[in-house]
């Protein structure tokens, strides 16, 4: 079975609460599509009994599958999301996880399993896709724990629809945990905890030595096949390799596309070795909330694949409903991130900030409907930020301190008022005004989402004017096909290599990691 191209791309940082400064677990990262995106605030929603979900697949994924319809829970979570369009054909609108109201934060990061295991896949496949388990997952997940439950029963009752492998990253207040889930076809799937004083960077999500005793180990989770299975094909003997364990990542994935690529063979794949970023995570402890907000917006990954930026502030301080996702619309490399707490009214969510045509599957094939002309006719803050990033990329070295610097700037101020507004949010409480404190932080994210725009406009209104004054406007060169006719701005504007990322990593800038806020004196602040 052929599988058309799949990108290799998402990446998740967990950091556990005894290497952070505050007390608090932070979960981080961001998942490379070639698509639109937006924020969604999804309601906690009852539903009737006999309500469904449709989970899956088409025709028209990598590997062809169906959709079919599960029980849906009596009760689903709150969570905030940055949702997207495509995905190797997956049927939108799709999602890598979020925060949820219980203060479960999900990310979603590819995991390939190895080829074996790819061409065993059945056509077609059904059963929950990536994105499905990680909606799941936040909407019935009190703990990381439980996610990891759900996401292993839906793959035991229902199968799971793959692209070529996949994981996911939990967290709640107390701990982590990693979920692999692997193509096949076998319901093959693991799982192992994240303690307090661990940390973890998927990129891709891998699990090293697995017990082969996983049911007598609270600190595993996993399928009944997950052991034998390796065994039956050959792929780990306890005869000759070690008896008590696993080594997972060898069994049953890929080696880390990165070992043995240098920075300056390709940077965007050499620094896919997870244990490499470990290390430098490791480096930065105690860690804090602005060194992982500067983690997620490293340009080493964060560039024109990367599809938003999310850090998970989770606090054992504070209620739930102020567990906060700090969002970035679209790449963090060149959009300000603005803190969303669970408590946010769904409708805070400017227009600017939700679903837009550009880069949106089908909108290519069909017309507006008219329901959706006033949303369609503001801004679209992903297509504004997105200018920058393209700015920034041809001239990084002039431009993309200053752009940091600026953001950060304004992304301190946000921290720094976090205190004195979640303050006036108990005060409201204490005196019995739940409404009044709920359209304070909704009003407050609202307002900061549209200064967030206002400042990326503003900067690519500076970068705009000066590439011109300085460089002129670079056109491309397109193809020298014999024979072709059509001018090179009107050809396809696809993207075929590595080479030809949009990125604004230059090695003569910095060397990362980078504490967050060291370039704010570029912006003068």
């Amino acid at each position: 079975m052929a599988v058309r191209g799949v990108f290799f791309m998402s990446i998740g940082f967990y950091v556990g609460n005894q290497l952070t400064k505050d007390g608090s677990t932070l979960l981080g990262g961001f998942g490379h599509e070639p698509s639109s995106h937006w924020i969604d605030i999804v309601p906690g929603q009852h539903h009737p009994e006999g309500a469904t979900t449709q989970v899956g697949v088409t025709e028209e994924a990598n590997i062809p599958g169906r959709l079919t319809d599960i029980p849906q829970a009596s009760y689903t979570n709150k969570f905030i999301s940055s949702s997207y369009s495509e995905f190797e054909g997956f049927p939108p609108p799709l999602t890598n996880g979020g925060l949820n109201e219980y203060g479960v934060g999900g990310r979603d990061i590819w995991s390939n399993s190895r080829p074996e295991l790819v061409e065993m896949t059945s056509e077609p496949q059904q059963g929950p896709n990536y994105s499905d388990l990680a909606r799941i997952a936040m909407e019935r997940a009190r703990t990381a724990r439980e996610a990891v439950e759900i996401i292993g029963g839906l793959i035991n009752t229902y199968g799971y629809s793959t692209y070529g492998g996949n994981s996911h990253l939990f967290a709640d207040k107390q701990e982590g945990w990693v979920v692999i889930e692997y193509a096949g076809g076998q319901g093959l799937w693991a799982a192992e905890r994240l303690g307090p004083d661990e940390v973890r960077v998927s990129y891709p999500g891998y699990i090293h030595n697995f017990p082969v005793d996983f049911e007598n180990n609270d600190n595993y989770m996993g399928s009944d096949n997950i052991v034998s299975f390796a065994r039956e094909q050959g792929w780990w003997n306890p005869e000759t390799d070690h008896p008590d364990y696993l080594n997972l990542q060898d069994v049953y994935g890929e080696p880390f596309e990165g070992e043995g690529v240098s920075m300056q063979e390709n940077h965007f794949v050499s620094v896919r070795v997870p244990p490499e970023r470990e290390a430098e995570v490791m480096g930065l402890t105690p860690v804090s909330l602005e060194d992982m907000l500067a983690l997620v917006r490293d340009p080493r990954w964060s560039n024109d694949r990367a599809g938003y930026g999310q850090v998970a502030h989770i606090r054992s301080h504070v209620p739930d409903r102020l567990q906060t996702l700090w969002l970035a619309v679209t790449g963090a490399v060149t959009t300000p991130y603005v803190p969303i707490p669970i408590e946010t009214d769904p409708y805070a969510v400017p227009p600017e900030f939700v679903q837009h045509r550009y880069l949106t599957k089908y909108a290519d094939s069909t017309y507006l409907n008219a329901d959706y002309a006033p949303q369609e006719a503001t801004r679209y803050a992903v297509r504004e930020f997105k200018r920058l990033l393209y700015f920034t990329s041809e001239h990084p070295v002039q431009f993309l301190n200053y752009i940091t610097g600026a953001m950060e700037c304004f992304e301190q101020g946000e921290v720094v008022e976090r205190a004195e507004l979640e303050g006036k949010y108990f005060w409201l409480l204490q005196n019995h005004q739940n409404e009044e404190a709920r359209t304070l932080i909704s009003q407050n994210v609202h307002q900061r989402l549209l200064e967030s725009l206002s400042l990326g406009m503003q900067l690519t209104d500076i970068v705009d004017s000066e590439t011109r004054r300085l460089y002129g406007i670079r056109m491309p060169k397109g193809t020298s096909d014999p024979g072709e006719t059509t001018p090179p701005w009107s050809q396809e504007m696809i993207e075929e290599t590595d080479d030809e990322l949009v990125t604004c990593y230059d090695p003569r800038l910095d060397i990362y990691p980078r504490p967050f806020g060291v370039f704010n004196h570029y912006a003068g602040c």
